[in-house]
């Protein structure tokens, strides 16, 4: 009786499942009975079906993969019993014999081969018995949890799309999986002293010896989620748009308050929206976490600056969204998700502007003290959108919408292109009129919602139906384009009764751009002017506007707003003023802005210099940026700092994407009374492969470093090179930072008056499948000319001289003491202190170590160094490494080396070498690379 339900007039395929969960063993063992309907025109042989709970099965599998890109070590370091995987039985066709069939490689796909032809409007039957170990949570949030939870989602196998094609798509975690929605019927057996939560209808539920059983319903849905918690925290809210049951946490918003908020999301969802279909919509806070609000709500709700309400509202009307939009709009996300995100994120920026129009970004901090002045503090809550996408399009690492959602770097995935996609919406909306965007949106979800053939063509359509205005720009342009928009105004006349200026279209993407006059802080005139290819003379007439301002309301997602607006008043008057601002802060395109904040360095012979740094570079980079940080050594009692101005240009997505231009100083001790000081002019490119997933990036650097040292008249009897000097610095880069497999190498040329060298470093490194890692480096340097006689410009096997005073030494002159044992893998790369460490002819060393337990490793180096006039010698050193963070913190305790058996002689402590990394910004890499 179940399945004689329709809510839509085409056949369908239909599920029989009986699905029995064993706590013990987190297994779930299925017996499934599916019906699949041919709804193409063409004639099936075999039929594709998803098992995407296959993905957590090793480390070959595509989400293995994914992981490994974004850094993610959980999954290739998985125990056993923490994987998932899917082990079948038996496929048996409606006659009941068997039918073959087998697992694309590495897939999450079962390619079934069908006992005969299934022609077109026809259907077939298959049975099929598996078992399905679920995977720990850890990885992508479903499987079963450490404290005997459950949340699954995709864990049975789902019938492939086909239209024309087969769509076969791996679990990538991304949450798209693509398949037609079904007349679905779960028996569900599971452990007893579990509370279960679904998006399909319960009924029958029943408590027996062994456990709990009830009876999941559901037509027309693509997937059973389900979530079964050892306390009963979901509540089921009715209200007269849909039943919503939800978990969603927000401290000290009492649940009678939670009810009207959520009553008050419904109401506007139905009426912006449309009538929810199905009986329930489940909004859990697992599901909020995975496409969280990203800003400041990210931060710990003790100090979220929000009103409680407010906070709620949003945390339930971001989840509520897109889980009403999965459960209805069936498209093909993996390549289509855009349409998704636009209604969405659309949906959340008119939320806010019906209910919270004077909502700010910064909430209750935008009042406070020390905070009220900031740029930041004085934006709207709906800004947010704008500044975090175009933080990605500022680093040129934006994609367009209609990228495929396996082919967006995460930043974009999870944020940047989403939060595009809905300024798009709001940019037509303002162009067009605000009721025929809605209009189009609820007409689209009217005729498409539950269809599983809808595709971006079809919303195309319908916002095409409510526009009196041509909007293939829109779907050109904005949508399949990574173009940025960018206008400025140039040569503006005056008259008495009109106005006649030219507005510049600096980057040729061919859009409407909004003009407002102003009158001091008054809008009195409004214009919309369209095809600009390039450049393009306008009049307009004159009322008594004191200021011409493009894209005033911010609607447009600009590149650039800093050269929008002219001034009526003379050219004096249009010159920005100079605004010094405590920190950094986000751009305001009224002020030229120069951040300062004090700051402290280190280093032995100037000890903590504080200081004060002025910079002009705000949350968004733009071209030209300047860092001046001069600061006060109290041991030397002299100013010591750093400057640097440099300019980027950026260029296309791949091959050349980047250019550096920079002129950098610095200066400081690397003595008692003994001063160093720089300055380098450089310019660097940088290319990029065409899949920005890829973590590879290869880069080529000129730099002519000036380096002058004032020396103590102690220090100097111990230095016999001229105090001043000036090399030539010609590096070519290659680096592929993969978790798995990281490659990097390089090739380095210096020439000087008195030197020419050569050098070459090649790194490799290796996480097996048995979770062995091997790292293993190559160095060899040669010198073309050698005129000095002291060892200062040779090569050095553990400590170089940092002559071009590139590494971070804590004291860099010093040959005992704590400070000596500090090293930076460089040059040789030993990690002994070998006597006559140094090569002014050639060397040539490698250094390995591989992983004994965890973080503990076994370390030895080899090679050879020459110098002029005597013959080759071999040296060589071993020992244990404690890799705590690669790169950023490791100590290393020798053991065996050309002196000997070095763990047995006196002194021991100091010849444990140490790798500290001190700089912030090195260390936030270690996090933003996931994202970037």
């Amino acid at each position: 009786m179940f399945f004689l339900v329709q809510s839509v007039c085409w056949s369908q395929h239909k599920n029989e499942i009986a699905a029995t969960l064993t706590d013990a063993t987190k297994e779930i063992y299925i017996k499934q009975k599916l019906t699949y309907y041919n709804s193409s025109n063409d004639g099936l042989s075999v039929i594709y079906l998803n098992d995407w709970n296959h993905a957590y099965s090793n480390k070959k599998t595509a989400l293995a993969k994914r992981f490994a890109e974004e850094f993610k070590r959980s999954l290739h370091l998985a125990k056993d019993r923490e994987r998932g995987y899917t082990k079948i039985t038996s496929i048996v066709g409606q006659d009941y014999q068997g039918l073959h069939w087998e697992r694309l490689g590495n897939k999450d796909i079962l390619r079934v081969e069908l006992a005969e032809a299934l022609d077109p409007g026809e259907s077939v039957q298959l049975f099929l018995t598996y078992t399905i170990r679920l995977p720990h949570s850890k990885f992508t949030t479903y499987g079963f949890k450490s404290n005997g939870e459950y949340y699954l989602k995709d864990w049975y196998l789902t019938p492939a799309i086909y239209d024309g094609e087969w769509k076969l798509y791996d679990n990538m975690d991304l949450d798209d999986q693509y398949t037609e929605p079904i007349n679905t019927l779960i028996d569900f057996t599971f452990p007893s002293k579990l509370f279960l939560a679904s998006n399909y209808d319960e009924d029958g539920l029943v408590d027996f010896t062994e456990g709990q059983y009830v009876k999941l319903m559901a037509n027309n849905r693509t997937n059973c989620k389900l979530v079964l918690s050892r306390t009963k925290r979901f509540t089921k809210h009715v209200t007269q748009f849909l039943t919503v049951t939800t978990d969603l946490e927000s401290n000290n918003f009492d649940e009678i308050s939670q009810g009207i908020s959520i009553n008050k999301v419904a109401s506007f969802l139905d009426e912006n929206l449309g009538r929810y279909p199905h009986p329930n919509l489940l909004v859990s806070e697992l599901d909020y976490n995975k496409t969280p609000l990203y800003g400041i709500n990210q931060l710990p709700s003790f100090i979220r600056p929000y009103e409680k309400q407010f906070q709620f509202e949003m945390k339930f009307l971001k989840t509520a969204i897109h889980s009403f939009l999965q459960e209805t709009l069936y498209l093909d996300t993996r390549r289509e998700r855009w349409v998704n995100d636009a209604i969405g994120t659309y949906l959340m920026i008119r939320y806010v502007e019906d209910y919270y129009p004077n909502q700010k970004l910064a909430g209750k901090l935008s009042k406070l003290w020390g905070f009220k002045n900031f740029h930041m503090a004085k934006m709207d809550f709906n800004e947010q959108y704008a500044l975090l996408s175009m933080l990605s399009a500022r680093k040129n690492i934006d994609q367009a919408l209609t990228t495929p959602n396996d082919s967006l770097i995460k930043f974009n995935r999870k944020i940047a292109n989403s939060y595009k996609a809905g300024l798009g919406m709001s940019y037509l909306s303002t162009y067009l009129g605000g009721e025929k965007i809605d209009s189009s949106i609820i007409s689209f979800y009217k005729s498409h919602s539950l269809n599983p053939r809808v595709n971006a063509t079809d919303f195309k359509n319908e916002i095409n139906t409510f526009s009196n205005k041509d909007i293939d720009w829109f779907f050109d342009e904005y949508v399949a384009t990574r173009k940025k928009i960018d206008f400025k105004i140039k040569k503006l006349k005056k008259t008495e009764d009109s106005i006649t200026f030219t507005i510049k279209n600096k980057r040729q993407t061919n859009v409407p751009i909004s003009l407002f006059g102003l009158q001091k802080d008054s809008v009195i005139s409004h214009y919309w002017f369209s095809d600009i290819d390039t450049s393009k003379t306008f009049t307009i007439p004159r009322n008594s506007e004191d200021r011409l301002v493009l894209n005033y309301d911010q609607k447009i997602p600009e590149f650039n707003q800093r050269d929008n607006w002219k001034t009526l008043n003379g050219f004096f008057s249009s010159n920005k003023k100079l605004k010094f601002q405590f920190f950094k802060d986000t751009e305001d395109p009224y002020y030229n802005q120069v951040f300062y904040v004090p700051i402290a360095n280190f280093n032995v012979y100037d000890g903590i210099t504080p200081g004060l740094r002025l910079y002009n570079k705000p949350f968004l980079e733009r071209p030209f940026n300047y860092d001046i940080a001069p600061t006060y050594s109290f041991l030397e009692r002299t100013l010591v700092g750093k400057a640097n101005f440099s300019y980027r240009k950026y260029h296309g997505k791949s091959g050349l994407y980047v250019s550096n231009y920079s002129l950098s100083g610095s200066t400081s001790h690397f003595q008692v009374n003994s001063r160093f000081s720089t300055l380098t002019p450089a310019v660097s490119f940088g290319w990029r492969p065409n899949d920005l997933i890829s973590n590879r990036r290869q880069s080529l650097l000129f730099r002519f470093r000036n380096v002058f040292r004032n020396i103590d008249e102690n220090v100097a009897q111990q230095i016999d090179t001229d105090p001043d000097y000036s090399v030539l610095n010609l590096r070519y880069r290659d680096v592929d930072n993969n978790i798995l497999n990281y490659t990097s190498w390089f090739l380095d040329a210096q020439h000087s008056s008195d030197f020419t060298k050569l050098a070459f470093e090649l790194e490799y490194r290796k996480l097996f499948e048995s979770n062995r890692q091997i790292n293993f480096r190559l160095y060899a340097g040669k010198f073309l000319r050698n005129k000095t006689d002291s060892d200062f410009f040779s090569f050095a096997l553990d400590r170089p001289t940092d002559y071009l005073f590139d590494l971070p030494y804590l004291g860099r002159s010093e040959d005992s003491g704590i400070y000596s044992q500090q090293i930076i893998i460089a040059e040789g790369g030993f990690k002994s202190q070998l006597e006559n460490p140094f090569a002014n002819d050639w060397i040539a060393t490698t250094n390995a170590s591989t992983n004994i337990w965890k973080w503990v490793e076994a370390y030895g180096d080899l090679g050879y160094i020459k110098n002029r006039g005597e013959n080759a010698r071999f040296v060589y050193d071993s020992g244990v490494r404690l890799n705590l963070v690669t790169d950023y913190f490791e100590l290393y305790f020798p053991v065996y080396s050309n002196r000997g058996w070095e763990i047995a002689q006196q002194n021991y402590g100091e010849r444990i070498r140490f790798i500290v990394t001190l700089s912030p910004r090195t260390l936030i890499g270690l996090f933003t690379r996931q994202w970037f």
